[in-house]
């Protein structure tokens, strides 16, 4: 057994932080794996859309201020199709706007095509100072399947350009894809591995409703995706090379040599406060005592005209502590540091059940150590069936 001592802090957010996100809802071609606010659009009037994010970081400011901000991310969407003028231009704005860290984060998504890297200077000039790229395959035949754009020439290239230019840089893959082998993700794990400096993020393929291949497999047109155990396997794998590499997993998809770690995604999953800015863009904001959820309009026409006329562009609803306490958990178990059981009592006003995380441990799926619970490696792979029993 344990015991939760009393929680004793400063408002709760600042444990975890306080980020800003700026959602890009533009890219050349949509993936039919992707569910994110994303559209395909030949013409965008980028002095529009300036006018209209520097209208939004002076509302959102104006509500949050005195506060020290500690990561921006550019998010999409494509973020790198925007041209480094506007990035610049809302860079300085945020500065003007907010205190900043001593260490602010200032991260851009980017993909590897030609149009992209050709920015990549005029980004780090206008003070992005971490990459994140979307290669997502070493293999040109399943870059083609996900709908990329680029091939693995065009994604090395960039990865080595970044690594050249920006100080910090990661990139994705996705894994689990179809007709794909333990053995060849191994292999391409390594390739991946080589290329790497610091930070990878390793994603399993997920089918999502509402998206092209989410469609394909309802009508049983998807075949060659792994069973679950095939996928057990590669993740175990990837595990333990990433491991043997210094790399750590410091959250269930995210892995990280030490000091490399995402401070913009750590907000999120420290329960921290984050503004969202851009169409469909979602935030967490601590104000008078109350949190609050903020979720901005999604279509990227009636965004834009409503902040011109308008002015307030997203719905707010109160996060009651019991909801409070279950973000907590669901973002938190993710973390290799998993969730502070004190703090999850501060936040909801009761404890987790004692005997759920004692049948837990006995198990071999939890562990507590120092009044944190986190889940074994044996526990995220099943982790939304450990995070659903502690949650009933």
């Amino acid at each position: 057994m344990f015991h939760v001592k009393p929680f004793i802090t400063v408002e709760d957010w600042q444990v975890g932080g306080f980020g800003l996100y700026i959602h890009w809802p533009f890219c050349q071609s949509k993936c039919p794996y992707c569910d994110f606010n994303s559209h395909v659009s030949a013409n965008v009037d980028q002095k529009r859309w300036e006018a209209a994010y520097l209208s939004e970081i002076q509302r959102l400011g104006a509500e949050t201020s005195g506060r020290v901000l500690q990561t921006v991310f550019f998010g999409g969407g494509t973020p790198s199709l925007m041209a480094p003028e506007l990035v610049h231009a809302l860079i300085s704005k945020i500065k003007a706007t907010w205190s900043t860290a001593n260490d602010l984060e200032i991260t851009m998504e980017a993909n590897p095509g030609s149009v992209e890297r050709a920015r990549f200077h005029g980004y780090r000039d206008a003070g992005v100072n971490r990459v994140s790229i979307g290669v997502q395959a070493l293999n040109d035949a399943d870059l083609k399947a996900l709908g990329r754009l680029h091939d693995v020439k065009d994604a090395k290239l960039a990865v080595s350009m970044a690594q050249s230019i920006f100080d910090r840089v990661s990139f994705d893959l996705i894994y689990a894809r179809q007709n794909q082998t333990l053995t060849e993700w191994k292999a391409e794990l390594a390739e991946g591995m080589a290329m790497a400096s610091g930070h990878l993020s390793l994603y399993q393929l997920t089918i999502e409703d509402g998206t092209a291949f989410g469609d394909r497999f309802k009508r049983g047109l998807l075949r060659g995706l792994p069973n679950e155990d095939l996928g057990a396997d590669m993740y175990d794998m990837t595990q333990e090379m990433t491991g043997a590499a210094g790399y750590g997993s410091y959250e269930i998809s995210n892995y990280a040599q030490a000091g490399q770690e995402s401070k913009h995604n750590c907000i999120y999953w420290n329960a921290g406060d984050y503004a969202g800015i851009g169409p469909g863009a979602h935030g967490r904001l601590t104000l008078s005592d109350t949190r609050l959820s903020t979720e901005a309009i999604s279509n990227p026409v009636n965004w834009l005209r409503t902040v011109e006329t308008q002015g307030v562009v997203e719905k707010r609803e109160r996060i009651d502590p019991t909801e409070q306490g279950v973000e907590y958990l669901l973002m938190g178990m993710r973390r290799n540091t998993g969730i502070d059981l004190d703090r999850f009592l501060h936040i909801s006003g009761k404890p987790i059940s004692a005997t759920k995380i004692d049948a837990l441990c006995k198990l071999g799926m939890v562990k507590v150590k120092e009044s944190r619970l986190i889940a074994t490696l044996q526990g995220r792979l099943v982790l939304n069936a450990v995070i659903e029993n502690l949650m009933d």
